[in-house]
């Protein structure tokens, strides 16, 4: 990978890592369908003149339909049970769970019959959430069970995002899809959004805290994503998904004084792992008598290459 990947690799680790923790502030005193509203409208209205200058608002238009189901799984609900969660749980803690998203995936994969599942797979599958429960049977300081069920929505909804997007949505501009993605989440959210507004006005913090989720973790990231796609290509795109809850547990201990434990790092261990093992293709045996199918310009096999349409920019918390 070039310096130039290697320096939008570890910007985009950064700033896909930051979100857990200015959640954390922003719910302090701003309510989660606020929260959703203020970051989606902000970064909305800065990304609508860059998609329209580049023509990618046109033609994402005449797919409305699975564009409002792309929406609703990948921003209105994970957004809004993201900010639910952390009104209970730590920042470190939510961007730990949010790792098992690609073990929902794979699980999400195989029920729909996308792909094949071998015996290394579900071994990946159950040493992931094992890791999982480890993080809520021994790193939970709750009472109540709805904020651990509220990250399960989270984890099921970015993982079944990419799996609409690729089947509905991938032939589009992904600027296009994205700026019209956080339009619809803001127009949905603009009524409950105001009407659940703080009377008095946030303290500086929780503005810092709007403005980076808005600016830099939205807005600023998807175009940022989008010229890391470009150099390294979207499969080594989605290697950004271990880092992330790296920079959440690190900046949720130097900053809010979280505290992490050795469950804490056995059960990431074990997510990371077992979301490693789970996500890795099978090789498929070839035909008897017959040729191996031949592999694409990089050096992927045709379904591979049509899998890593998935990696397609999706929002991230």
């Amino acid at each position: 990978m070039s310096r130039r990947g290697w320096v939008l690799f570890l910007a985009m680790g950064v700033i896909w890592g930051i979100p857990y923790l200015l959640i954390k502030v922003a719910v302090e005193e701003v309510a989660p369908a606020s929260l959703v509203f203020a970051r989606t409208a902000l970064a909305a209205l800065l990304l609508l003149p860059i998609a329209a200058a580049r023509g990618a608002l046109r033609p994402v238009l005449s797919h409305w339909r699975p564009l409002l189901v792309y929406s609703a799984v990948e921003l209105c609900l994970p957004w809004l049970m993201l900010g639910y969660a952390e009104q209970h749980l730590s920042s470190s803690l939510a961007g730990l769970l949010v790792a098992a998203v690609p073990l929902v995936g794979a699980v999400l994969v195989k029920v729909t019959g996308h792909e094949q599942m071998g015996l290394r797979r579900v071994a990946g599958l159950l040493v992931g959430f094992a890791g999982v429960a480890a993080l809520v049977g021994f790193d939970v300081e709750t009472s109540s069970p709805w904020p651990v069920a509220a990250m399960g929505l989270v984890a099921f909804g970015y993982a079944l995002g990419p799996l609409v997007l690729v089947r509905h949505l991938a032939h589009l501009p992904s600027l296009g899809v994205v700026t019209a993605s956080l339009v619809v989440t803001c127009l949905a959210y603009l009524p409950v959004g105001l009407a659940q507004w703080p009377d008095e006005a946030p303290g500086g913090d929780t503005w810092l805290a709007l403005a980076g989720l808005a600016v830099i973790c939205t807005a600023l990231a998807f175009l940022v994503f989008f010229e890391l796609v470009a150099e390294v290509g979207p499969s080594r795109s989605t290697v950004i998904t271990y880092v992330n809850p790296v920079v959440a547990l690190f900046l949720g201990w130097a900053v809010l004084d979280e505290r992490i434990t050795v469950v804490t790092g056995l059960g990431f261990a074990l997510i990371l792992v077992g979301s490693i093992v789970a996500t890795q293709r099978e090789e498929e045996p070839a035909p008897a008598g017959g040729p191996a199918p031949a592999p694409t310009g990089d050096g992927a096999s045709p379904e591979l290459a049509t899998d890593d349409m998935a990696a397609c920019p999706v929002p991230e918390p």
